[in-house]
């Protein structure tokens, strides 16, 4: 945070200030700049919308309200737009492949707006798995004032008196392939699910980012936990762009907070609330962004001491719209404040510290089960799990419940895409017992590290969610639930022992010891290994090709701009 007194228009200036910036400023006239707006800060306002999803169909009315907000405290907005892909539309299909690069087409394009216009600060909108870590690793590169606004989560449908969900549909896709439900009933889950605008309503990726960020600093109080068609919502968009004129005017820049400190107090509430296994990827490529070190075993040594209080979907029975019910995050964070788990030192994007803004926090109704008392909780410690051995020697990701014990050993069958395992998952092939292993699946390797939720849900449809394990150096969908490990490293493409599994090897999963083994002697791995040879890659043109070549590691956030 800059000491000195702050020129809220440092980068402004040079684009419309002088009488030799006529033409920069004949330009914008064009597009509704009058004579007083000029000697504004400029503040871009990054909109995630598209017809695409239903988690971003929305935005677009939350960008002109942050405008508005802009507007009221005396700067002058500008909206601009970027890309979005609706991973739940993607799911199992070859287009998965660019849901992960678009995290870093969106961080591009921000990026490039906000610099090449010369914008003062950003309020950034998001409401889908990618764009949401996209906006802030923007945020994050830039450095100019900047806050995140979450698009919202959707509101349950309801089937039979049950509430229903995206995943629900993936899930019945796995039923109907047992016959446990027909045709026409497969069509009324699928019809009532997805009710309407909001990110997917469990604890899975867009919730455990937008609660990441809350906790982060990076938004404002309670924007995780409001419905995207609420009245709230609308409320929080303009206050977010009166609060990017505060932090313009106040110099203070994402990096004052977006310390060390705050990303553990992320890492914390992800673990407390039951969150995404991407919730690894994306701080790491967050805190890389940040120049703030971080990496995976972080996740372990923070999560030996944080509990899992929510009983949220996935793996839980609620969606998110029931915490929004009861409070929303805040009285969470202050359970976990009083205890002595977050930093309530660390600035945020109010101005005022995350103590300060906890400070009258209420806690939740005494009559609530969405969230368990702090020494009653759903699990001790972190059902997050960075998991080493001959099969992952740099490691992998686990999400570890405990509802479905914390080791399993079984006879490997080995797939080299998404595609053929949710195929012998779905026609009987894969059976109780076995391991699956899809590989092939890396950020080099998809190229784009797949998703495995039509997998996974195939496997919880069949009843099989307990008795099969599914590893991968792909990833997995928030939704995901099971025995299932992913994010191994190193990845198959680039000779990793997950490339040379055969079928009916032995492997082990220990969520106890964080261990993931193949049960072959040292000799046996290094000759596989030895005989293996590796692929040519999959696309030599494009998108695909360029991010195959740059991408890192997935233990280090598979990000594209390491090293240069």
């Amino acid at each position: 945070m800059n000491s000195e007194k702050h020129d809220p228009r440092t980068y402004s200036a040079e684009i419309v200030d002088g009488y030799d910036r006529a033409g920069n400023r004949s330009m914008l006239r064009a597009v509704g700049f009058e004579d007083e707006d000029f000697a504004k800060p400029i503040i871009g306002i990054a909109s995630t919308w598209s017809m695409i999803t239903p988690c971003n169909m929305h935005i677009d009315e939350l960008a002109r309200e942050a405008g508005k907000g802009v507007d009221a405290a005396d700067g002058k907005s500008i909206i601009f737009g970027t890309i979005t892909v609706s991973d739940g539309i993607a799911m199992g299909t070859s287009g998965m492949r660019y849901s992960l690069v678009s995290r870093e087409v969106i961080a591009d394009s921000i990026e490039t707006v906000a610099g090449g216009e010369g914008f003062d600060g950003v309020v950034a909108i998001g409401g889908c798995d990618k764009n949401m870590p996209a906006c802030m690793m923007a945020l994050a590169r830039m450095n100019r004032p900047g806050i995140f606004v979450y698009g919202g989560t959707i509101l349950p449908g309801i089937y039979k008196d049950k509430a229903m969900d995206i995943v629900s549909v993936f899930e019945a896709v796995g039923q109907r392939a047992s016959n446990k439900i027909d045709d026409d009933e497969l069509k009324q889950i699928e019809s009532c699910s997805v009710p309407g605008a909001g990110a997917c309503g469990g604890m899975y990726t867009a919730n455990t980012m937008a609660s990441a960020i809350e906790a982060l600093g990076m938004s404002l109080p309670d924007s995780s936990a409001r419905t995207a068609v609420s009245k709230e919502k609308r409320i929080e968009c303009v206050e977010a762009g009166k609060a990017v004129m505060n932090l313009a005017n106040k110099g203070i820049c994402p990096r004052d907070i977006m310390t060390r400190e705050a990303f553990e107090n992320a890492i914390t509430v992800v673990i407390a609330l039951g969150g995404s296994t991407n919730a690894v990827l994306h701080m790491l490529a967050i805190a890389h962004a940040a120049d703030v070190p971080l990496n995976i075993d972080d996740f372990t040594r923070i999560g030996k001491n944080v509990p899992v209080l929510a009983d949220l979907k996935p793996s839980g029975k609620y969606n998110m719209v029931h915490l929004v019910r009861i409070g929303g995050l805040r009285p969470l964070m202050k359970t976990l404040l009083d205890h002595g788990l977050l930093h309530g030192d660390c600035l945020t994007a109010t101005g005022k510290t995350l103590r300060e803004n906890l400070e009258n926090v209420a806690p939740y109704p005494e009559d609530q089960d969405v969230i368990y008392p702090f020494d009653k909780p759903l699990k001790p410690d972190s059902h997050l799990r960075i998991l080493y051995g001959n099969l992952a020697p740099d490691g992998a990701v686990a999400k570890v419940s405990g509802k479905e014990g914390l080791s399993f050993t079984g006879r490997a069958i080995t797939f080299d895409s998404e595609e053929n395992a949710r195929g012998a998952i779905l026609d009987g092939t894969v059976q109780a017992g076995h391991v699956v292993v899809i590989h092939y699946e890396g950020p080099k390797g998809g190229p784009g590290m797949r998703e495995m939720l039509a997998p996974t849900s195939s496997l919880m449809g069949r009843g099989l969610g307990g008795e099969v394990a599914l590893i991968t150096d792909g990833r997995f969908s928030g939704g995901s639930h099971g025995f299932v490990v992913g994010h191994i490293t190193p990845e198959a493409f680039v000779g990793g022992p997950i490339a040379i599994v055969k079928d009916g090897d032995t492997i082990t999963i220990d969520a106890v010891a964080n261990e993931l083994n193949l049960h072959l002697s040292e000799e046996e791995l290094k000759e596989r290994l030895a005989a293996w040879k590796p692929r040519p890659p999959s696309s030599r043109r494009g998108v695909l090709a360029k991010y195959a070549k740059l991408v890192n590691s997935a233990s280090l956030g598979a990000v594209t701009d390491a090293g240069l």
